[in-house]
């Protein structure tokens, strides 16, 4: 009798801790689920944009940027009054704030514009249009690249006032290689934001502002160089002396 007594015992020992590892199995299971279920829902915002947000690794549709910083997400509130634990699923999602500093790892420099730029130019003034294009493209990137955090407010209200219309320029130029004349067209504006920009930040290296009388249909139009020699951009080979300097940066 006393021999049953035990296996009874024993067989009842047995079961309660196979429902309870089943039970811990579930639950850390579940855990998991919600965790990876949090992951997929973290948003990221603009650096230069921060109310455009998105999944990681998508675009800005105000300027191109990767969308990299992370979104900081209110918790639901609880709702105690009726004396339940009723969720609250109008959660507010608040953008991370990009606080202007003057202690950024990349400080603003216009550079690479300044660069990207005399490339379209230089190829201009060989009637490149495909090089003047893909220098086109290549500008509009840098444009959407540039780190603006070491600018006051102020400042960088300018630079993206400059920016916006330099970079539809840029884009048309980009983007219509074979077609010189409307390239040239854009450039005339192009160079007027340049020259802007430049007068605004200053530049590191010795430019040159050029004016040609007969450019634009005989108004005249202004382009930036880095050489003292006289190579126009507007007419190419066919007037490639024409112009003068009319301003050293």
């Amino acid at each position: 009798m006393k021999k049953v007594v035990i296996l009874i015992a024993l067989v009842t020992t047995l079961i309660s801790c196979n429902k309870t590892t089943k039970s811990e199995g579930v639950e850390s299971t579940s855990t998991e689920n919600n965790m990876s279920d949090t992951q997929k829902d973290q948003l990221f915002a603009c650096p230069m944009h921060p109310e455009v947000t998105g999944k990681k690794g998508e675009d800005c549709s105000k300027c191109g940027m990767e969308l990299t910083e992370p979104v900081v997400q209110k918790e639901p509130s609880h709702d105690h009054s009726n004396g339940t634990h009723d969720h609250n699923d109008n959660s507010t999602v608040e953008p991370k704030v990009v606080e202007t500093t003057q202690t950024s790892s990349t400080p603003f420099s216009t550079n690479g514009i300044i660069d990207d730029y005399l490339k379209i130019k230089n190829a201009l003034t060989k009637d490149d249009a495909n090089g003047a294009a893909k220098a086109g493209k290549t500008l509009y990137k840098t444009f959407n690249s540039i780190n603006t955090a070491s600018l006051n407010a102020s400042q960088k209200k300018e630079y993206l006032d400059i920016a916006d219309d330099a970079k539809e320029h840029a884009e048309h130029i980009g983007d219509n290689g074979g077609k010189i004349e409307h390239q040239r067209e854009h450039f005339v504006m192009l160079s007027k934001d340049m020259n802007d920009l430049i007068q605004l930040f200053g530049t590191s290296q010795k430019l040159y502002l050029d004016f040609c009388p007969m450019a634009d249909d005989n108004k005249g139009a202004v382009w930036i160089s880095e050489t003292k020699e006289i190579k126009n951009p507007y007419f190419g080979k066919e007037m490639a002396t024409c112009g003068s300097i009319k301003k050293e940066y």
